[in-house]
């Protein structure tokens, strides 16, 4: 019903930056939070950063300052941009959704696939 795809990760030395997208399309009624997650080799899933439908921005501490967190609402797609990278930014990327595929319906969070980021040192 709802496909969620990142893109825009990749190998970037320390002190570099990328911008991660992530674009959701299929049945949508509408869109509310829109989140990114992290996961790196043998560590739990970290919340990286939310935004909600109004445009409030939240960020984990690690990421406060680097990273920037923005949507755009026409595209139903949101961005990460990474500045400033360190190599413990390295991990596996996701992208959440939590969509209504119907003004009745419940509201849902939808996954991405994922995107590596490498950064090296």
């Amino acid at each position: 019903q709802v496909q969620v795809v990142e893109s825009g990760g990749g190998l970037v030395q320390a002190g570099g930056s990328l911008r991660l997208s992530c674009g959701a399309s299929g049945i949508i009624f509408s869109i509310y939070a829109m989140d990114w997650y992290r996961q790196a080799p043998g560590k739990q899933r970290e919340l990286v950063a939310g935004i909600t439908s109004g445009g409030s921005t939240d960020y984990a501490d690690s990421v406060k300052g680097r990273f920037t967190i923005s949507r755009d609402n026409a595209k139903n797609t949101v961005y990460l941009q990474m500045n400033s990278l360190k190599p413990e930014d390295t991990a596996v990327y996701y992208c959440a959704i939590d969509v209504k595929t119907t003004d009745w319906g419940p509201l849902s969070r939808y996954w991405g696939q994922g995107t590596q980021v490498t950064v090296s040192s």
